[in-house]
């Protein structure tokens, strides 16, 4: 049996989300290095990393605490610190906090103020308008597109101190990967998602030609989209031959998923999109690092 201490901390673990931010802090760096491609100093990386993963998990716990009747109400999540019961509500409030303001603080005396001020936004558009929004309308998975796309432009922030239109090129890629993932996993587990009243476009429209069409779109305009970096000059051709197939690739499995709008047509758009996005990535500031 498990001790009470590490049930405690494994209970904050869970608040934080560390796997699901892990993409967080990929894309931070990714931001980091497309800014700097040989670096701007150890120090400066670390603190932005520190920082970003900081409000990203702050962000995760004030999630969870807006959502605890809801997380209770979905098999994927009842277990979970809050809804359990295994944590007071007032002990997950104080420990999101910390983590925000730790995080934020770190960037802005570690970092420089804008990349703070983006990881401030990043954290408000999560938490205010988001999470709320969730239980209201299925727009809100385009809201929450938003902060999530955000980070690279934290990483990007911390060493040019500006918010050029590499920094947009990076946000607008991952918004739009972001919509198809989004969507395969409300398909996936739409019956979840109902069960909590969370009128995601699946449960609105339950056909699901709406969930398909709009998981075409998004990847379609991405394909273009994820070239521009090396239209911008800030990657080279084999990052262009790269990105157009991976892109190709991941339109396809989109396409695929709103022809026959089955589970397993979903899981592989998610997984599809689990694989891209690191990809894509990591060819980006290989090439760019290279050339």
């Amino acid at each position: 049996m498990s001790e009470p201490g590490a049930s405690r901390a494994g209970d904050y673990v869970t608040l934080a989300k560390p796997r699901l931010n892990l993409l967080v802090v990929a894309t931070t760096l990714a931001g980091y290095y497309m800014a700097s491609p040989h670096g701007a100093g150890w120090m400066l990386l670390v603190h932005t990393l520190v920082g970003t993963a900081l409000v990203a998990s702050g962000a995760s716990a004030f999630n969870q605490l807006l959502e605890i009747e809801a997380d209770g109400l979905m098999r994927r999540t009842r277990a979970r610190p809050l809804p359990s019961g295994r944590m007071a509500p007032a002990r997950a409030k104080a420990f999101a906090l910390v983590l925000s303001v730790l995080g934020v603080a770190e960037l802005a005396v570690f970092v420089n103020w804008l990349a703070a001020a983006v990881a401030l936004v990043t954290l408000l558009t999560y938490t205010v308008f988001y999470t709320p929004l969730k239980k209201r309308t299925s727009l809100a998975t385009v809201v929450g597109g938003v902060p999530g796309a955000l980070p690279p432009m934290i990483g990007w922030a911390a060493v040019r101190n500006n918010l050029s239109i590499e920094a947009w090129i990076l946000f607008g890629i991952v918004f739009l990967w972001q919509m198809p993932h989004f969507l395969a996993i409300a398909w996936m587990y739409r019956e979840d998602y109902k069960r909590a009243g969370f009128p995601l476009l699946p449960i609105v429209e339950p056909d699901g030609a709406s969930t398909g069409r709009q998981a075409v779109i998004y990847a379609a305009a991405l394909v273009p989209l994820s070239l521009a970096p090396a239209a911008a000059g800030m990657s080279g051709v084999v990052y262009l031959a790269g990105a157009a197939v991976m892109s190709a690739a991941f339109l396809a499995l989109a396409v695929r998923f709103a022809w026959h709008r089955t589970t397993p047509d979903a899981r592989k758009l998610f997984f599809g999109s689990i694989l891209y996005l690191p990809l894509l990535w990591i060819l980006m500031v290989v090439n760019r690092v290279a050339s």
